[in-house]
């Protein structure tokens, strides 16, 4: 299974390392979020990596919501439970819930199908930054703190009209920003191809927290070292 290098099962529970965390944010979605770095001060586990998770142990079903409620730390012992009525929650051992889910709809469970659009979403998802985000922060003239980047993933949704999936791709259909002091909602719409076809739509949502006013000089700076660090993890890789 292509997830059991990123978490640990130990009886009803799962663990994700910091290194872990991070080496599936560089590895499988190309996310260099300095929040998902092993050492970093505020580490916080990938939203993707609980996604693909949830969908590799409950399956792909036709409309699924995604809910993050809290941020989850390196090694917290998680729980994913579903509930009668079919809704998933991951939570800790105190309770903590983490991660609400909705489903409805008919379901997938051939895992080729749910590995090839989870890679397809964590591939998508892992290009909010800089592609998407920077022409957005520069639209609306503000920027998050270069000393402490804080994009937060809040939510997201999609609708399928089928679940055999062979070849899925995502493709950015709008995105927008909306400013409310320091705070920015970024809203991602996308759609679903397979074999040529569009098979769904869905929608992603971001908090960017600590804004200020847009200094273009410390965001090409930003993106300099996105792109750098990038590099210096593909060369490592390679060696």
């Amino acid at each position: 299974m292509f997830l059991d290098p990123y978490h640990t099962q130990t009886g009803s529970r799962v663990r994700i390392s910091a290194q872990q965390a991070s080496d599936f944010a560089k590895r499988i979605a190309g996310d260099f979020n300095p929040i998902h770095d092993a050492d970093a001060r505020r580490f916080c586990v990938p939203g993707d990596l609980l996604f693909a998770l949830v969908l590799s142990r409950f399956g792909l079903s036709q409309r699924m919501d995604f809910h993050f409620r809290s941020m989850v730390g390196d090694g917290t012992p998680l729980s994913l439970e579903e509930s009668d009525s079919g809704q998933v929650e991951v939570k800790d051992d105190e309770g903590k819930q983490y991660l609400a889910v909705g489903r409805s709809g008919a379901e997938n469970h051939d895992a080729v199908a749910i590995e090839a659009f989870t890679r397809c979403y964590v591939a998508f998802s892992g290009k909010n930054f800089p592609h998407v985000l920077k022409p957005l922060l520069e639209d609306q003239g503000v920027m998050f703190n270069p000393k402490r980047p804080l994009v937060i993933y809040d939510s997201m949704g999609f609708s399928l009209e089928r679940t055999d999936l062979t070849g899925p791709t995502l493709e950015l259909v709008d995105s927008r920003l909306e400013v409310n002091g320091k705070r920015g909602d970024v809203k991602l719409e996308f759609r679903i191809v397979d074999r040529g076809e569009v098979v769904g739509s869905g929608s992603k949502k971001l908090v960017v927290s600590g804004l200020s006013e847009y200094d273009p000089a410390a965001m090409e700076a930003i993106v300099a070292e996105f792109y750098r660090l990038k590099a210096a993890y593909e060369s490592a890789q390679e060696a």
